[in-house]
Formats: structure tokens, C-alpha cells, sequence
């Protein structure tokens, strides 16, 4: 009995038929477009960038938007193959499985799961807290949170996950009309700041495009440093040409999210054609949204002037050029953003659970579906009351950066995994193939192994326990109780 055993292409095919655990093919390229962008550009797009540029790169950090776009895009290049041709749900999990064996695709499950569900309790935080903001920008006294004995309850997260919860339980199909509604209100606000911004820009603030390097200051103790410093002693810089590789590392994570499309392979339409437009569409628009958001923050204001705040964002561009209304209009579409890119989290957490539980690495009850909606209705609830727990009741800030070595760790693999299925099964009928084969998936997951290097020890130490309890889960449960693992066992009988 192997731990590496494969979970063939036909095999996750067969499953998406059987009764009780299917899911409904519902979605098309909109859909697929409107999803990406949706859980891409959320209050990330107004701050990380201004972050990115005080900090790291000044105004190259506009390089910095299209490097991370492109090692992006690559990954998502791989994923658009494996889900073209492995239209089944769990994403990476998925494709894993079906190259590197259970073991790594447990492993990758977990990971995912680390990904989603810290993600969406974190988004679930922060929407709570830019509604307080939105609230006293207006003049509101409306209280976010209650203290409930030692306890503090805060309320707005509860809510929007119970909102979100109960519209996917009700139907992918439903659920995506919503999302594409908000989603084309949060991009016209944010492609009506860029037009305003433009009026405020002077070009001598693009001036020097990549500032000189300089040493970086306050790097306090040994778990905040990156891991690529403390393994190598290099003493890290801001500006210069590295200061712009580091911005984008940094920004790198305002991309990170596209994953989470390649989840639906499932409930999609004619996959083979449909996801690959789905994924790279999103991709291509996000990317003109942010480059077109860092060229109206960068030329607004210096980025010295930017440094100078604790922490900079686009609404303190506008507020230095006196433009202090913006920041209501920032506020509001900063509170949109973030309502989309909970809602397609929320959905790929439980698409990631649905597939390892199909798969009896996880209990198979989770896995039932509803035969009226065609959704995980007990999965997505059990999801829902785990998030809004967190969210309401924790300081799950503290944790953000898991959510970037959870994803970055399924690109990795990913990357990997796609030569090895060409070399297997070059027969597979593939609706997109990665050009360049295998040069680009091993540059792919190269990058992206580097991107990871730039996270901080104490982050590594934290997945490497987060790791370490998912073994403990896999081989007390998901390996006795593999549908794999059963259906090998009786073909050894026979």
C-alpha cells in the first residue's frame, strides 16, 4: 500500500457523476472573468501599492505590478492546463493527486485549506473594520463590536460571512450573478479614482524612476526577518533595482486568488475552453487595474511624501494634493472590494474540503450535495460557522502572512506537476498547454519557491506546525479511510 498511489485522470472524472456528491455545471468565461477579478481586486488594490512604492521601490514599483503579474501568469498558465484537462473540483489538490500521489495531495489539500481559510477570515476581519471606518467617514455611531464578558464579538464579519454563506448554499449559479453585480460596481469606482488621479499627476514625481539603493532600516529580531535574509546574512535594502524585486514579492500577493477560479473546473461549462479564458481574462484586467492605480499613486505625490506615513495608501495621495473627499469614495469602494473576494473564498475552501472529502481523506458526508441546488449545502455551512467564528471572536490579522506560503506552496507544485502529467499521459486532450514545456513550469515554480523565501521565519515556523498537524490527521484518518486506498486493497483481493 503506497502513500504515493495515483488517483488517475479517469478516475476524478467518474467521480463527478456519482450521485449525491456532484456538482452542477453552471458557470461560463464571465463568470470565470468576473470571479477572478473579483478575489483579486479587493482594499489591497488602494494600499498595497503605495505600501509597495514608500518602502520598497518608489515609482519603479510600476516594474514591480508587471514582474508579479507575469510569475502570475505563469503559474496561472500551469493551472489552466491541469484544468482543462482535469476539469474536476479541488483545484491543485486535484492535479496533485493525479501526478505526485495522495500523500503530496493531501498535503496541498492542506495547505489550501491553511490558504482559504485564513484568507476569508481575514478578508471577514478587515471588511468588518473598513465598515466602522465608512461609518464615521459619514458621521454614523454605529458600534462594530460588543464585549461580551473577556470576550470581544465583532458583529460586521458574522454578518457578511453569514450573507455569502447562505446566497452559495442557494446555488453557484446565483452566487455568481451577485458577484458579477458588485464586482462591476467596485471597478468602475475604481477605474473613476484612476481618471480623477491622472488630473493630480506631474511628472517630475516619476523622477528618479528607481531610486538609489539604500540600507533598510529597523529589521528587528530573527522571526521577522525573511528567510532568504536569516539563511544567507544578506543585509537587506530599500530602493535600487533589488528594492524593486522585493516590491515585487510584496505585491506579488495582491495577484494571489486566481487559484481559487481553477476550484470550479467542476460546476464550468465546456472546461476545455472555458477556463483557460476565464482565468487569463481576470488576470489581464487586474493587472491593467492596478498598474493604472500605482501610476496614479506614484505620480500624484513623491514617494518620499509616501514614506513619511506610517501607513500610506491611495487615499493619502489624494489627501496631500487636497483631494480629502476621495477618501469616502476610497472608503466605500475599499468596503465593495472586499465583499466579492470573500464570497469566491468562501466557495473555493469549500470546493478544496469537497474533493478530499469525495475522496474519503476527509469525512465523505461532507461531500453530499444538494440534488435540488447541486451544492455542498452542510460543507458550506460547516465552512461558514468556522470563518465567521474566527472572524468574530479572534485577532486573525495576525496571521495574514499564511495565507501567501499556503497559496505560494500550491503554485510551487503545481508547476511541477505539469511536465510530469505530459510525460505520463501525453494522450489527455488538452483545451491549453504551457508553452515551452518544461522550461516555463520549472520557471514558474522557481519564482515562485523565491517569492516564498521572502516571507518571514516566523511564518515558516508556523506552517511547518500547520504542516505537521495535517500528517497527524492524514495518517490517523485519510489514509485508512482513502477510496483509493479501498479500491486498491479489493483490486489486490482479486
Amino acid at each position: 500500500m503506497s502513500i504515493f498511489r495515483v488517483k488517475s485522470i479517469e478516475r476524478s472524472m467518474e467521480d463527478t457523476q456519482e450521485e449525491g456528491h456532484k456538482l452542477r455545471r453552471s458557470l461560463g468565461v464571465f463568470d470565470l472573468t468576473i470571479m477572478g477579478i473579483a478575489v483579486a481586486v479587493g482594499a489591497g488594490i488602494f494600499s498595497v501599492g503605495a505600501t509597495a512604492a514608500a518602502n520598497y521601490s518608489g515609482p519603479s514599483v510600476i516594474l514591480s505590478f508587471i514582474i508579479a503579474g507575469v510569475v502570475c501568469g505563469l503559474a496561472m498558465m500551469c493551472y489552466a492546463e491541469f484544468a482543462s484537462t482535469v476539469p474536476v473540483a479541488g483545484s491543485a489538490y486535484t492535479f496533485s493527486y493525479a501526478t505526485l500521489g495522495e500523500f503530496v495531495a493531501w498535503i496541498i489539500g492542506w495547505d489550501l485549506i491553511l490558504e482559504l481559510l485564513t484568507a476569508s477570515a481575514v478578508i471577514a476581519k478587515f471588511w468588518g473594520v473598513y465598515l466602522g471606518t465608512t461609518f464615521d467617514l459619514f458621521g454614523l455611531q454605529i458600534p462594530v463590536s460588543v464585549d461580551l464578558g473577556p470576550v470581544t464579538f465583532e458583529w460586521p464579519p458574522v454578518f457578511i460571512v453569514t450573507v455569502f454563506t447562505i446566497l452559495l448554499v442557494l446555488g453557484t449559479k446565483l452566487s455568481s450573478r451577485v458577484n458579477s453585480v458588485v464586482t462591476l460596481i467596485k471597478v468602475a469606482i475604481v477605474v473613476f479614482i484612476i481618471i480623477v488621479g491622472f488630473f493630480f499627476v506631474k511628472a517630475k514625481n516619476y523622477t528618479p524612476f528607481i531610486p538609489p539603493a539604500q540600507p533598510a532600516e529597523g529589521e528587528g529580531d530573527v522571526w521577522t526577518q525573511s528567510l532568504f535574509s536569516f539563511l544567507s546574512g544578506a543585509e537587506p535594502t530599500t530602493y535600487g533595482v533589488f528594492g524593486m524585486l522585493a516590491g515585487a514579492a510584496l505585491v506579488f500577493f495582491a495577484f494571489i486568488g486566481f487559484d481559487v477560479v481553477a476550484t470550479t473546473a467542476e460546476e464550468t461549462k465546456n472546461p476545455q475552453r472555458t477556463l483557460p479564458r476565464g482565468i487569463f481574462g481576470g488576470l489581464a484586467i487586474v493587472t491593467v487595474l492596478y498598474v493604472g492605480v500605482t501610476l496614479v499613486v506614484t505620480g500624484m505625490v513623491s514617494y518620499k511624501e509616501l514614506a513619511a506615513v506610517e501607513t500610506p495608501d491611495l487615499s493619502t495621495a489624494f489627501e496631500i494634493v487636497g483631494a480629502t473627499w476621495a477618501a469616502q469614495i476610497i472608503s466605500i469602494g475599499s468596503l465593495i472590494g472586499l465583499t466579492t473576494v470573500l464570497m469566491v473564498l468562501l466557495l473555493g475552501l469549500s470546493r478544496v474540503v469537497f474533493s478530499m472529502s469525495r475522496d474519503g481523506l476527509l469525512p465523505r458526508s461532507l461531500s453530499k450535495t444538494s440534488e435540488k441546488r447541486g451544492t455542498p449545502v452542510r460543507l458550506q455551512i460547516i465552512a461558514g460557522v468556522i470563518v465567521a467564528g474566527i472572524a468574530g471572536f479572534t485577532n486573525v490579522e495576525a496571521l495574514e502572512e499564511m495565507i501567501n506560503i499556503g497559496t505560494l506552496s500550491a503554485f510551487v507544485l503545481v508547476s511541477i506537476a505539469v511536465p510530469i502529467l505530459r510525460k505520463r499521459r501525453p494522450d489527455l486532450k488538452r483545451g491549453f498547454t504551457v508553452p515551452l514545456n518544461p522550461f516555463v513550469p520549472i520557471l514558474s515554480a522557481v519564482l515562485c519557491f523565491y517569492l516564498m523565501t521572502n516571507l518571514s521565519t516566523l511564518t515558516w515556523t508556523r506552517f511547518a506546525i500547520w504542516l505537521a498537524v495535517g500528517l497527524i490527521i492524514y495518517f490517523s484518518y485519510g489514509y485508512r479511510h482513502s477510496v483509493a486506498r479501498s479500491e486498491e486493497r479489493a483490486a489486490a483481493r482479486t
